[in-house]
């Protein structure tokens, strides 16, 4: 069965109070001067993607969905906020009846994105639209940027599989988004068996040095090991003399040993060493799995190396280097008044510094070339341009308030493999660079 995104636990409060507190500030203002009804449109993209970056990866939107459909303000979140004396009581009534009853559109999970891109887009009332900014937001940033490393580091590794395990780097709630981030980025398996239970991401693991250290000899702990989980298990052969824990692997598991792992050295050198004294023990099917810090760059330099997978951990939960994905929630239209005949005008912040945003209900198309490879990201608002109907990115995932749009996690996997395979071939190169195609605008008259 495929238990991805159905809502399996992994205990955490409501998330009504995943929010910065002027959300409810702003919510209690808005109440009061009667233009808290008026419906309004916002829109998560970033300006500009982390340094180096050629493309990003949409990732989390499923979480999302989960945290729309659970933000309610149930008793003791409203005793919460009534004891601190944050919002008043005509906001906290508000409060207790909140359901999100407006339309979600977005990037469909695993698509790859540019800066301006319309990642997400929320309409609704204000009141309603402006408490999902924090937990929106919080997500993706995350959930993007390790999709965005995954990917990095699976187009590195070509068709060697990729395991990850990063729990023990980074928050431990935090440590299962990773893994189904990092499974939508092309990883294949997992160490966190919370991310097993709860996304249904296949798991791996076999032993660590202190197994081998608990065990009088080195033999002695492979023994045991083999003797409980098979010939076929992955054992770990760098705690002390690495040829000599080769040999002692193969007499006590035989050729049939699955695999060995290496965890310190100079991966290079070692790996074809021990390929080689495989090879010559008759273990020639035994494949080489390596650890070790490894990022994108590592991974790519070990692409003429005898390894057969590598396991990641802390580069990939922390993004490699960029964590976050700069992404920003904005208002670009609102209503007139509240009245819900009213027609729309465009809103935008007018500032220096790089931060001014375009105001409108926008609309993405990703321009092919006549190859079929994109060549263009084409950001409108008004009507869509007959030559790029067939080509917009936008997908219907709240209607109503009601979810349409979840998933199975394999699927948004796939999607990111033929997302990424639909850009020009630069943008797999590791090397620095401004995003692999450019982002066009088009503007137009903004519909209701």
């Amino acid at each position: 069965m495929d238990v991805a995104d159905l809502g399996l636990p992994v205990d955490v409060p409501s998330t009504a109070l995943f929010t910065d507190q002027y959300e409810l500030t702003m919510l209690q203002a808005a109440l009061k001067a009667g233009t808290a009804e008026r419906r309004s449109v916002f829109e998560v993209f970033t300006r500009r993607l982390p340094e180096g970056r050629r493309y990003g990866v949409v990732a989390g939107t499923g979480r999302v969905l989960d945290a729309v459909e659970n933000l309610r303000f149930d008793a003791d979140v409203l005793g919460f906020l009534r004891e601190r004396n944050i919002v008043d009581d005509e906001t906290l009534e508000w409060l207790a009846g909140y359901r999100f009853s407006g339309d979600i559109w977005g990037y469909p999970e695993g698509e790859v994105y540019f800066p301006g891109s319309p990642i997400m887009r929320v309409e609704g009332s204000f009141a309603e639209c402006v408490l999902l900014e924090t937990v929106i937001l919080s997500i993706l940033n995350h959930d993007s940027a390790i999709a965005a490393a995954a990917s990095r580091m699976s187009s590195a590794a070509g068709e060697r599989p990729l395991i990850e395990m990063g729990a023990r780097r980074t928050h431990e709630l935090a440590a299962v988004a990773a893994s189904r981030a990092a499974y939508i980025g092309g990883f294949a398996t997992t160490s966190d068996l919370a991310a097993g239970f709860r996304y249904g991401i296949p798991t791996v693991g076999t032993s660590a040095h202190a197994f081998t250290l608990l065990h009088d000899t080195e033999r002695d702990a492979f023994q045991a090991q083999v003797d409980s989980l098979g010939r076929g298990t992955t054992l770990l052969v760098d705690t002390y003399d690495v040829a000599e824990a080769v040999r002692t692997a193969v007499e006590v598991a035989g050729p049939e040993l699955g695999a060995v792992r290496i965890d310190s050295g100079d991966l290079l050198l070692v790996a074809h060493r021990v390929r080689e004294q495989l090879d010559e023990l008759g273990a020639t099917d035994t494949r080489i799995v390596v650890t070790s810090d490894l990022d994108e760059y590592a991974i790519a330099s070990l692409a003429a190396s005898p390894v057969d997978a590598y396991g990641v951990g802390t580069q990939l939960v922390t993004g490699s280097g960029h964590p976050t994905c700069s992404m920003v929630y904005k208002l670009v239209a609102r209503a007139r008044s509240a009245d819900p005949r009213a027609p729309l005008v465009p809103v935008a912040k007018k500032s220096s510094g790089g931060k001014t945003s375009i105001g409108g209900r926008k609309w993405a198309a990703r321009r092919p070339d006549a190859h079929g490879v994109a060549e263009a990201e084409v950001v409108g608002t008004g009507a869509v341009p007959a030559a790029l109907a067939d080509h917009q990115l936008l997908v219907e995932l709240v209607k109503g308030g009601e979810v349409a749009g979840r998933e199975p996690l394999d699927a948004v996997r796939d999607r990111h493999i033929a997302a990424r395979a639909g850009l020009p071939l630069s943008a797999t190169q590791l090397s620095r660079g401004e995003p692999v195609i450019p982002t066009e605008y088009v503007q137009g008259l903004s519909g209701n």
